[in-house]
């Protein structure tokens, strides 16, 4: 085992390579913009300067460990370097930090106050460059923000393997562009980038000028657009920081979708079906319950829905495949001796979206495919003209496909047309109002958490099926709202 010396501390390399690998991994903080743990070395952002001892000033992203070599991360020919290059990042970039989506989590400004915070020393008026280059349909690049760190276009290269962004020109000319005749709106990881800039350069179109992110927190959760299962950020409003005289929505919304590091699933990335996560979820939702159509109390539909059970003899259930582990779990041990139960997929792939890929994207759009049919099999549905009863748990079925006239229970989340057309629909709550797990299509278990509040007149499926099995079962129980 190699040993180094930083800051006087002996550490252990293990398997890294270099000393900036070395230094982040046992807890010495190293400044950087273009080195990312995933991407290829470049060293030409120049930041990350440490003093080998008795060697001299070098970059420790591209300084390989020897045994024994002695290192400073925060000696004075360190500081004095990281300094003289801040200024050199900053000679033409705008200090429009007042104004940047990236304030707040920018590398830049804290880089800035930590090693420079002083003024530029330069009398000469800044270089302007392009504002607002369209890149694609959801990203937006400001060329002046932009430090050329390289990490954007490294990402085509080495990651999403698009090869779409280039660097064009060269010294204070030089700039980030599309290579031709190809187009970042082909690539579907494309809004990775806007994560791994290190600075305000890249911006996404749905998150602009929309909240800053002080004002948000990110939850845990899992992606469920397919069956990869990846992990994520839901960031939503601070309960400190509500908004008062507008929408509620505003304070209870999903603003924007960012990767959970994942080794095990996806690794630092999130496709961009992920990314658009808030537009799906921000869906109008069913809170009302419904008999034939017509409104009734939650307590009520449950009493009906009982009686319906009770009544027929042959019954089938569509399990949904986007339900939780222990929402599952809640229906084969409550419900799974009175149905015929089948796995339904509730979302198929979109037209135009990437169906299958060797990096994340699955073909299966569901985020928990693989615990259902653990539970209930593999088998497609089948429904025998003589069924008298269908569970209908969740999207993906088309009401006229079912027997002429058998009894329908329908449990949704969302306002649909097949609300009003069963002869009972229950309205239960969605992945960001409970907690719970989902079991990607390799055995990975990932947990999510509750990062909005229960609607009123919802109820959690969890909840719900022992009511559903149970003499003279009460909504009024533990997630019925």
């Amino acid at each position: 085992m190699t040993a180094i010396f930083i800051n006087g501390q002996s550490v252990e390399t293990g398997d890294h390579t270099t000393v900036l690998q070395v230094a982040l991994a046992n807890g010495f903080h190293i400044p950087h913009f273009c080195w990312h743990p995933e991407l290829s070395v470049v060293g030409n952002c120049r930041v990350c300067v440490v003093e080998h001892e008795g060697r001299g000033v070098g970059i420790a992203c591209n300084m390989p460990i020897s045994d024994g070599m002695r290192v400073l991360t925060d000696s004075e020919p360190v500081r004095a370097q990281r300094k003289a290059m801040l200024q050199f990042i900053l000679l033409n970039h705008p200090v429009d930090c007042g104004i940047c989506d990236k304030a707040g989590e920018c590398s830049l400004q804290d880089y800035h106050y930590e090693y420079n915070g002083e003024t530029a020393i330069s009398g000469d008026a800044k270089l302007h460059s392009t504002k607002f280059f369209p890149l694609s349909e959801r990203i937006i690049l400001d060329n002046e923000r932009c430090i050329l760190c390289s990490r954007c276009v490294r990402f085509t290269r080495e990651i999403s393997k698009s090869n779409v962004l280039g660097l064009e020109n060269r010294g204070d000319s030089m700039l980030v562009r599309p290579a031709e005749g190809r187009s970042l709106d082909d690539d579907p990881y494309s809004d990775n980038v806007i994560d791994i800039c290190p600075v305000g350069a890249l911006l996404s179109r749905s998150f602009l000028y929309q909240a800053r992110v002080w004002y948000l927190e990110p939850t845990p959760s899992v992606c469920p657009g397919c069956a990869r299962g990846c992990t994520v950020q839901f960031w939503h409003r601070k309960a400190e920081w509500r908004l008062s005289g507008l929408d509620e929505r505003h304070n209870t919304r999903v603003h924007r979708v960012t990767a959970l590091e994942n080794p095990r699933v996806n690794g630092p990335w999130i496709c961009n079906k992920g990314r658009d996560l808030p537009e799906l979820l921000d869906r109008p939702r069913a809170t009302q319950a419904l008999q034939k159509g017509a409104p009734v109390s939650l307590m009520q539909a449950i009493e009906t829905a009982r009686g319906l059970l009770d009544q027929a003899g042959k019954r089938v259930a569509l399990v949904s495949s986007w339900g939780s582990n222990e929402e599952l779990r809640a229906f084969r041990n409550s419900l799974g001796d009175y149905f015929t139960s089948f796995v339904k997929p509730d979302h198929l792939p979109l037209e135009g979206e990437v169906v299958e890929d060797d990096l994340l994207i699955r073909a299966d759009k569901n985020p928990n495919t693989r615990a259902a049919q653990d539970l209930f099999g593999t088998a497609a549905a089948e429904i025998p003209d003589d069924t008298e009863l269908v569970l209908v748990w969740g999207e993906g079925v088309d009401f006229g496909t079912l027997p002429r006239g058998v009894k329908i229970l329908f449990l949704g989340s969302w306002l649909l047309p097949e609300n009003g057309h069963a002869d009972v629909f229950i309205p239960i709550s969605i992945q960001t109002e409970r907690r719970g797990h989902y079991t990607n299509f390799e055995g990975v278990v990932s947990p999510f958490e509750a990062c909005q509040p229960h609607r009123d007149g919802v109820i959690d499926a969890e909840t719900l099926f022992p009511l559903l099995s149970a003499p003279g079962g009460s909504a009024s129980g533990g997630g019925a709202a």
